[in-house]
């Protein structure tokens, strides 16, 4: 029975209150339900594909040195100076690390004349043994101080020629040496000959604590 002093609208909104909270199998339904969120349809984009969208579309590369030199100037001229510190700071660092990665002997960092196992061995028998042209550097020092003085210039420079005849003959069984231990442990590389030995002088003729990569071995150590 509808009373005078309430409106349709009261009437309508009890209606639809009683509609909500039965079922058709007369079940009460607690009106606290909460609504789903219907799905995007599609996964949620990545905050590198976003920063991408944001900036714009890539700039091919550069066609020319004269246009990759005109890029980073307009580049450098675009950036602060904080900027420009910190790219540059980074860039030392990434330097460094680098480095650091090759003075250990890391193969990703080894220049390509260091790399595989062929010149590791061969950089690892120069390094176990005290070889003649280690003392050329320091040898060369105390001669250009002998010749300065008139007295002992002769002298000197009979050492000298011993000195290289000397080393000649180490080097050469150096090579000797480094060719032969590398074919009995791998017959089948074709890094050898010439190349090698003269790569094992080449680092024999560096001072120890100036070798790169660094010396894994100690004089003396079997390899």
């Amino acid at each position: 029975m509808k009373l005078p002093w309430k409106s349709d609208a009261t009437s309508t909104d009890d209606t639809v209150d009683d509609a909500q909270t039965t079922d058709v199998s007369g079940d009460d339904v607690s009106l606290n339900k909460p609504k789903q969120t219907p799905g995007k349809g599609r996964p949620t984009p990545k905050r590198r594909e976003a920063e991408n969208k944001r900036r714009g579309p890539v700039a091919p590369p550069p066609a020319t040195r004269a246009e990759a030199r005109a890029r980073r100037k307009s580049l450098k001229q675009s950036m602060t100076k904080d900027e420009r510190k910190q790219i540059s700071n980074e860039r030392r660092e990434k330097r460094l690390e680098q480095r650091e990665k090759m003075m250990a002997g890391d193969e990703k960092y080894l220049m390509a004349r260091d790399k595989g196992p062929v010149r590791k061995m061969a950089r690892d028998i120069v390094d176990s043994r005290r070889n003649f042209a280690g003392l050329f550097m320091p040898f060369a020092v105390l001669l250009i101080v002998g010749i300065m003085i008139p007295s002992i210039a002769g002298i000197m420079n009979l050492l000298l020629l011993a000195f290289v005849v000397f080393m000649a003959i180490d080097s050469v069984f150096l090579g000797r040496t480094v060719n032969k231990r590398v074919r009995e442990r791998y017959p089948d590389t074709q890094d050898g000959g010439f190349k090698l030995g003269w790569y094992s002088f080449s680092r024999a003729m560096q001072l120890r604590m100036m070798r790169a990569p660094k010396p894994v071995v100690k004089p003396g150590d079997k390899v």
